[in-house]
């Protein structure tokens, strides 16, 4: 069956005496062992009165009763809602409230949330995750026998958006997770011997790409937050084998004083995604990390979480041949996946042309939870429209060009912002940069690039504008320059692009105010 429950129990049988958790306060458990834990967080959720279908939302950071809580979740047929806690209490609330959850499982340093107004109703729907006094309750619990759930039914609801709107929660379904697990296993290649490092938050579905080292029997550990220093430290300590981090997280690592301290000769793979990586931190990322299999990775949280991989093969090519084109792209589709590119009446386009991105396939979502319209609108005629901007070649590498909300249209030619901050981020100045249009007057929007500089660096705009002279036409030149400390960031590290806009179209109407 293709069902997560089924899914735990096949690994316990085949793998039970390997390790499968281990917390970084010195703990472990077997796959025996953390099946079982499951099977009594399932009968504690259901002696706390939910049944099969049920909704309950988890507040926490990454840890192994996260997880735990997310399997009993699966075994006992209940829908886990893993939920932001960086939001603000009015955002949580809604949630809780569109998925009608009726249970929160609250880590203790969130607890205080609870007091907050909004949030006020669910006080006596709490399930307190505190180390002692759930471990109690967790050993008086019953185990209950797996619930036989289909593979259509909903598995896991996960909020998306919300920063420029209402969120949405993507109805994933048991297949859809195991399938894309399936189709990612079918490249990655896990192996019940790895040792999977857990950073992104487990909000996002991103930490679904962990499935196939579930399959594999592999063990886990969970790094509650991220830093550069954390996690090298985890990698030296614990002999991490994989794990899957953001550009930024890569970024950090390699910007730790002591990085050269460090042993990492265990890690043998990195899956890196959620946002562009500049070319130039690729092939840096490749020379200090050697021996370490890179493969990137595009996906959204409607696709289960992947659509497409960059193999390691295909950045050697790159590196070898001296032309690093191939490293622009997010790689082929996944065997199951089938994407196009269409223009703005769904005509599909020829190799080379830009259009929306559009994909289907067994990990693709159902919809979104009580949002027909926004249903109808992304998943149509078997199709679900990714909102993403591509081009695809003619061997089948996609290459991103934008989200279709950042396009540019500055004097009626159209920008796309990655193309742009291609070329900035080529110049040894830029540490980050994220590029946006504001209104204009003149040509209807003006590009302005935000410019977070490297260590030391003090690149002036005039330096910044003839250095992309060579490399874009002068209409996709930025004349607006900001130079920021940090850029604003989503929890996984992608550059918050509206913020942008909010802070510096406000900032422009100001202007001409006054």
């Amino acid at each position: 069956m293709l069902t997560l429950g089924s899914n735990l129990e096949r690994t316990r049988r085949l793998f039970g005496d390997r390790i499968a958790m281990l917390d970084p306060a010195g703990g472990r458990f077997s796959w025996s062992e953390f099946a079982e834990r499951a099977r009594r967080c399932a009968g504690l959720l259901l002696e706390s009165g939910l049944q099969p279908g049920d909704h309950f939302a988890i507040i926490g950071h990454n840890s192994f009763r996260n997880a735990e809580l997310m399997r009993g979740g699966y075994w006992a047929g209940l829908v886990p809602v893993p939920v932001n806690y960086r939001l603000a209490p009015p955002e949580i609330a809604y949630i809780l409230d569109n998925a009608e959850c009726r249970l929160v499982a609250l880590e203790d340093p969130f607890a205080a949330l609870m007091e907050s107004g909004a949030l006020v109703p669910w006080q006596d729907r709490v399930l307190p995750l505190d180390g002692e006094r759930y471990e109690q309750r967790l050993g008086e619990a019953q185990p209950v026998p797996v619930h036989e759930a289909a593979e259509t039914d909903d598995a896991l609801l996960v909020y998306t958006g919300g920063t420029t709107g209402r969120a949405k929660g993507v109805r994933l379904t048991h297949a859809n997770i195991m399938l894309n697990a399936l189709q990612i296993a079918f490249l990655a290649r896990p192996r019940a011997d790895d040792l999977f490092l857990h950073v992104a938050p487990m909000f996002h579905s991103a930490d679904l790409l962990s499935t196939p080292w579930v399959m594999a029997g592999a063990a886990h550990l969970y790094l509650p937050e991220f830093t550069g220093q954390a996690a090298l430290q985890a990698i030296q300590q614990h002999r991490v084998t994989c794990s899957v981090l953001t550009p930024t997280m890569i970024i950090m690592m390699l910007q730790e004083p002591d990085f050269d301290r460090y042993d990492l000769s265990s890690l043998r793979q990195v899956i890196y995604g959620s946002s562009p990586m500049a070319v130039e931190w690729i092939q840096r990322s490749l020379q200090r990390f050697p021996g370490v299999e890179f493969i990137q990775a595009y996906g959204l949280t409607e696709t289960a979480p992947l659509l497409t991989m960059l193999e390691m093969n295909d950045h050697r090519q790159a590196i070898d041949s001296g032309d690093d084109r191939l490293l622009h792209s997010v790689g082929r589709q996944l065997p199951g996946v089938d994407m196009k590119i269409v223009d703005g009446n769904d005509r599909e386009l020829p190799p080379g042309e830009p259009g929306e991105i559009v994909v289907r396939g067994p990990n693709v979502a159902r919809g979104y939870l009580k949002r027909p319209d926004a249903t109808a609108e992304a998943f149509r005629h078997g199709w679900f429209y990714t909102g993403d901007i591509g081009r695809m070649d003619e061997r089948g590498y996609l290459y991103l060009l934008d989200r279709k909300k950042d396009l540019i249209i500055t004097g009626g030619e159209l920008v796309y912002s990655l193309e742009v901050e291609s070329a900035l981020y080529q110049h040894p100045q830029v540490h980050e940069c994220a590029v946006i249009g504001i209104p204009d007057d003149a040509f209807g929007e003006a590009l302005l690039a935000a410019i977070v500089p490297a260590a030391g660096g003090s690149p002036t705009p005039e330096e910044l504008i003839e250095h992309c002279r060579s490399r874009i036409g002068g209409y996709k030149i930025p004349r607006r320059f900001v130079f920021v400390d940090e850029l604003p960031k989503s929890a996984v590290n992608k550059v918050l692009k509206h913020e942008l806009r909010r802070i510096y179209s406000q900032a422009q109407a100001n202007e001409e105010t006054r």
